[in-house]
């Protein structure tokens, strides 16, 4: 009996909500770890290392979110996507609201930031499992030729999530004094975003299993242990599934949580101000994606990540003359190309990398490479980079983003067949 197929808007529908409030959850974090949480749970003589610390809060989530693959990918492939894609929901969500509801370092002393970092860690734990699903779900929906446009909704999520999340801000540090911000102003995202997960939930139960994962149970193809299987059988593909994808990362930190910070800080930008910038920006990152991922199903997935990562190589090398100018126009006109660029990358990426692992152990493959490259790529990027702008200036923050454009351009032109439609067809099919 052939199984009910899902409708198409609601299977995108599933995959982008879900995406859009993970990334939501995650990105006011990002932002509250810049303008928030330094004065309220790091209190010191020095603005910069309270900042660091706060950043080092924000890293801890990218080593929770392979742990978080693993679990997730592991019950993904054994248990179902629809199933796993709810409970990474269910692990991330409470986690956000629990931050909002946190008392301060003045309230209940060392004790706050540990729970903050707990609270940090739960966030990419779910993350970790929230995303390959949620490509997965398009991915092994899609029909032919459109392998890439399906995969590309979950990546819509980021910039909407973004948008959301940095509009909410905008909202709140209007229309409040920066006090009133500072003391509860700042939670109400957070408790906020509990609607948003409802909202979440309630779509993806009403979808069902995807065709692929139904085809694994009913030719019995389950594997026992899906990350030691990716591990020992799929090393190449998790290699450069991880290398691939560390620009991507490493691009998008620089734009947001860095050039939140040093902007408003070093370069002395109102938070209002760069904010909107930063939503400008956003909406050409979001713009990106759709383009890409025609392209991609037209030309290959491969070229075109190939395309955008030379793009982000030459825009490091520019990154300083770009961004350092105190001129408002070009720092717009910075935060635009760089979040262009960024989306060209970001909108195959997914497709590419659920690609390269056949259905058995798709879930955790694709998931361990995204989440392994974020720790590669974007957990301690914001330190990084301040750490170097500080110390040496930021035209090395720009060496150091095109250094890592290199590192991803040889990764993918290795073999530039590996991360291409045809090949992925004929080695380890998506449907």
């Amino acid at each position: 009996m052939t199984p009910p197929r899902n409708p198409v808007n609601r299977i995108l529908l599933a995959s982008l909500i879900g995406t859009t409030i993970e990334f939501f959850d995650f990105y006011i974090y990002a932002t509250a770890a810049v303008l928030v949480f330094p004065k309220l749970f790091f209190p010191s003589a020095d603005p910069t290392s309270a900042t660091l610390e706060s950043l080092a809060t924000f890293a801890l989530a990218f080593f929770a979110r392979p742990l978080g693959a693993a679990l997730f990918g592991h019950f993904g492939d054994r248990r179902g996507r629809k199933a796993t894609l709810v409970a990474a929901l269910m692990t991330m969500g409470p986690s956000t609201v629990a931050i909002g509801l946190l008392p301060g370092y003045h309230s209940i002393g060392v004790a706050a930031p540990i729970l903050l970092a707990l609270l940090r860690f739960g966030q990419g734990l779910g993350l970790g499992g929230e995303w390959g699903g949620a490509v997965l779900l398009a991915t092994e929906n899609a029909p032919p030729g459109k392998k890439a446009w399906y995969g590309m909704f979950p990546q819509l999520g980021a910039p909407i999530g973004f948008l959301i999340s940095s509009g909410t801000f905008f909202l709140l540090s209007k229309n409040m004094s920066d006090q009133a911000f500072f003391d509860y102003g700042w939670r109400i995202p957070f408790i906020a975003s509990a609607i948003l997960v409802w909202v979440g939930l309630y779509v993806r139960l009403k979808i069902t299993e995807t065709p692929d994962f139904l085809k694994i149970v009913e030719k019995n193809e389950r594997v026992k242990m899906p990350v030691i299987q990716v591990f020992a059988k799929h090393t190449k593909a998790i290699v450069l599934g991880t290398i691939a994808a560390i620009t991507t990362f490493l691009l998008f930190y620089l734009m947001t949580v860095f050039t939140l910070s040093w902007g408003t800080s070093a370069l002395h930008y109102p938070r209002t101000s760069f904010l909107i910038a930063q939503m400008i920006s956003v909406v050409f990152f979001g713009l990106g994606i759709p383009l890409s991922a025609v392209l991609a199903d037209k030309y290959d997935r491969g070229k075109v990540l190939m395309l955008a990562t030379a793009g982000i190589f030459l825009f490091g090398l520019f990154f300083s003359p770009l961004f350092s100018t105190g001129s408002w126009g070009i720092t717009v006109l910075f935060l635009v190309l760089g979040m262009f660029l960024m989306g060209l990358t970001y909108g195959p990426l997914g497709t590419a990398l659920a690609g390269i692992f056949p259905a058995s152990v798709r879930y955790t493959g694709s998931s361990l490479a995204f989440t392994l490259a974020g720790i590669l790529g974007a957990s301690l990027t914001p330190y990084l980079a301040t750490t170097l702008a500080k110390h040496y200036g930021l035209a090395y923050v720009g060496y150091y983003l095109s250094t890592a454009a290199a590192i991803t351009f040889i990764a993918l032109v290795y073999n530039p067949r590996y991360f291409s439609a045809a090949s992925t067809t004929k080695s380890s099919p998506l449907r």
